[in-house]
């Protein structure tokens, strides 16, 4: 039997990171309707606690390209926006707003990266590409005063947009047996983990640009065996997120 297929369908399952744009520039026209595509994106109890920030000044953009670990095509990109968790703006609505709870920092975090992914999949759709840049937590608080983020604000990461100026493949995800369960949560296949493994070393070894060697498994070995932004719980209560 046949999936079913459209034009939407299409643009999600052929989705890639592109990280090498033309100088061409993305019209007023197109950011406004991928913006109104990122609004558009559900929010929870319609608290709507999200704020984009457009940079476009380019010392701007090259310190924030620094901030992130050297990623050049911050830089580069037509537009760089940065998605923000933003609780400032009701504390303005509501002096005694009860912030700072756990709940609130993963609501924030729920509806910006819904809120990126439409307007990122609404660029797609348009012919552009873009990436996310999670690297600004690398340094949250230069990131934070760069942008003049008041307290209740946190930068949660950013996306880069531009006409693509490369051609990826896309990278296989893990298959559906191992992520989707039926019920409950059951045991993690080795086999078919291990020919995922295969894929994944075939797809590296074969792939057009950054050819690489490992497996998906030694990739998460590796991560998850060093500190991960161990300052981030500091920054984070600094800022008035989970105090509580």
């Amino acid at each position: 039997m046949d999936s079913p297929m459209n034009s939407t369908i299409e643009t999600l399952l052929s989705h890639r990171s592109i990280r090498s744009f033309t100088e061409q520039n993305i019209t007023a026209e197109q950011l406004e309707t991928i913006l109104d595509c990122g609004l558009a994106a559900s929010s929870s109890t319609f608290i709507q606690c999200v704020s984009i920030i457009r940079i476009q000044q380019k010392d701007s953009r090259a310190k924030l390209a620094r901030y992130a670990g050297g990623q050049s095509y911050v830089e580069s990109c037509a537009e760089f926006l940065v998605f923000c968790v933003d609780y400032h703006r009701h504390q303005d609505i509501h002096p005694q707003a009860q912030l700072g709870f756990t709940e609130q920092t993963l609501i924030g975090s729920v509806d910006a990266a819904m809120m990126a992914q439409n307007c990122l999949a609404a660029a797609e759709s348009l012919g552009l590409g873009g990436v996310y840049i999670g690297g600004l937590r690398n340094n949250p608080q230069q990131v934070t005063e760069l942008l003049a983020l008041p307290k209740h604000v946190i930068p949660l990461f950013g996306l880069c947009l531009g006409h693509p100026a490369q051609n990826p493949e896309v990278k296989p995800r893990l298959p559906k047996s191992i992520v989707v369960h039926q019920e409950q949560y059951t045991a993690l296949d080795k086999d078919v983990l291990a020919r995922y493994d295969d894929q994944i070393k075939n797809y590296y070894a074969t792939r057009t640009d950054n050819k690489k060697s490992g497996a998906w498994s030694d990739q998460i070995t590796k991560i998850l065996s060093k500190e991960a932004r161990p300052f981030m719980q500091e920054f984070l209560q600094d800022q008035g997120f989970n105090t509580k």
